[in-house]
């Protein structure tokens, strides 16, 4: 039995040695893993995300068990709390996640964030903590229709409010004095927007939505947010044409650079019972414009994102 495996293993070692160049092979390993990683670290995203409907299953089957140990007054306030203090966590942690003019954002009215779609909408997901952590309110949030036939999505959903929105639903929810955030641009923008540009279109829904729940815009900016995740750039017309065919985001996504991370609310743009959609939709996307032409590097950079960590570099880059 063991000449039987030794035999093997002499067997293995000399087709190694006669077929396989271990040089080039150890070289193109070495070659190919920062590419591997940009493509894996997504993944982990996604594994947060996971890890989140985990926890709010946690609490929905065992709210009972512990109730008296968080003394929370509903089964998903002590839930939403443990998963806001991960993603805050993890905000801190790998981008050095700022908010700045956090108190743009009312504690006791309803009002309508407006925000630039990355290519993955992480910077909401450390908005929505921060708000609910510091200020006790949840963000409501309008997704697209494709995230609610994920398996395990439905627990987010229910438990973070995140909905697919009609107009009148999200009115309803802003004249019952939530906060509510929506990314006009949406799955397009995400997929195919490359140096900020806003790809809103002819979507007035917002714009709707604001003037008949009579609430103010806040609108929102995430800094260097393309740096931390990015969708590959070749092939564009041929990602574009399967997303119109299937309304499916098909470009792959690509990143998890630890870039800094800042996120700018403006100014609230309070409601005018003389506009018109279409005039508050410009109104909006130009101060949206705005944020970005004050506070985002062009051309945008990974390493100077990368080196914005560094606050004496940052300030020499600037």
């Amino acid at each position: 039995m063991f000449q039987l495996i030794n035999n093997l293993i002499l067997s293995l070692h000399n087709t190694l040695v006669n077929y396989i160049d271990v040089d080039f092979t150890l070289w193109l390993s070495w070659l190919l893993t920062p590419l591997l990683v940009t493509f894996i670290l997504p993944v982990f995203i996604v594994l947060l995300l996971y890890i989140t409907a985990l926890i709010l299953y946690i609490y929905k089957l065992h709210w009972r068990t512990l109730q008296s140990a968080y003394n929370a007054n509903d089964r998903w306030s002590a839930a939403r709390k443990t998963v806001s203090a991960l993603w805050d966590a993890h905000g801190w942690i790998w981008h050095g996640y700022e908010v700045c003019n956090i108190e743009n954002i009312p504690t006791d009215s309803p009002a309508l964030i407006i925000y630039y779609h990355g290519a993955v909408p992480i910077d909401m997901y450390y908005l929505m903590s921060k708000v609910y952590l510091l200020q006790n309110r949840l963000v409501h949030t309008v997704a697209d229709h494709f995230l609610f036939r994920i398996p395990g999505f439905s627990i987010i959903a229910e438990g973070m409010k995140v909905i697919p929105g009609t107009v009148q639903v999200c009115s309803e929810i802003l004249k019952e004095n939530n906060l509510l955030a929506i990314a006009p641009g949406g799955v397009y923008e995400a997929q195919f927007s490359q140096s900020y540009e806003l790809m809103w279109k002819r979507r007035l829904g917002f714009a709707k939505v604001a003037i008949e729940a009579k609430v103010p815009i806040i609108p929102v900016f995430t800094e260097n947010l393309r740096e931390a995740f990015r969708c590959v750039s070749w092939g564009r017309k041929f990602w574009l044409k399967l997303y119109s065919l299937t309304k499916f985001p098909m470009a792959p996504i690509f990143g998890g650079f630890p870039v800094k991370m800042r996120t700018h609310v403006g100014k609230p743009i309070p409601y005018d019972p003389g506009v018109t959609p279409e005039d508050l939709q410009a109104k909006v996307s130009q101060v949206i414009n705005s944020l970005i032409e004050t506070h985002q590097r062009k051309p945008a950079s990974i390493l100077y994102a990368l080196l914005d960590r560094i606050p004496c570099i940052r300030h020499k880059i600037d």
